[in-house]
């Protein structure tokens, strides 16, 4: 019986070893790389939102959905690293900008299969969205601009009954629980913010009106 080459076998599994990790460390690499720029494009999308400017929003985000589709690609075959983590805040980032621009400019709600990312990442996404909704009301508050205020309040009053529904683990949902109480806050404080407001608005124009 001839005895195995066990120098031979281990420097074939060495060299099989090596190429594999090299394939994936560069996946990874690649794929961190587009998933910063997933964040940053996302960022920048709600930023135009909260300006205005719609157009560049719409561009900012076409942007974003080719670089978190291409992440995607780039994991595929390596499911460890697909559920690392970095790829789901890329995903979560990007879905709230969908999100947010959805409800700001009354478009339809985009579905996570729509975007393509998966259903934690879009939820958790979800419940971000109301804090950019808040901070568009108080933006519209000061310029006097409360026509869509009590419309967006009331999004974030459906992303809470939404989210608080979803009883699951958080290895579930990626820590949905904590992203609910988040909304919980916002929409309570919003609600109170906007009230106010609207009253102090309605007691300015009963003045100017002389009372009546």
């Amino acid at each position: 019986m001839t005895m195995p080459d066990r120098e031979s076998e281990l420097q074939a599994l060495s060299g099989r070893a090596r190429e594999e990790f090299t394939r994936r460390n560069a996946a990874r690499e690649e794929a961190l790389k587009l998933c910063r720029e997933v964040i940053r494009f996302s960022a920048n999308t709600i930023r135009s939102l909260h300006r205005r400017e719609f157009d560049d929003a719409e561009a900012l985000l076409a942007q974003a959905r080719e670089q978190v589709e291409q992440a995607a690609v780039w994991l595929h075959d390596y499911p460890e690293l697909f559920h690392a983590g970095f790829l789901s805040d890329a995903q979560k980032e990007y879905a709230e900008a969908c999100v947010t621009r959805a409800l700001i400019q009354r478009m339809p709600l985009p579905t996570y299969r729509e975007l393509r990312v998966e259903l934690p990442a879009y939820l958790n996404g979800l419940g971000e969205a109301a804090g950019e909704l808040r901070r568009y009301i108080l933006d519209s508050l000061r310029r006097g601009e409360s026509d869509q205020c009590e419309e967006l309040l009331d999004a974030m009053d459906g992303i809470y009954t939404l989210l608080v529904a979803l009883d699951f683990p958080d290895a579930l949902t990626g820590g949905l629980r904590r992203t609910t109480d988040m909304v919980r806050g916002v929409v309570e404080r919003t609600r109170g913010d906007l009230t106010m407001a609207l009253l102090q608005r309605d007691l300015s124009k009963r003045l100017e009106d002389g009372g009546k």
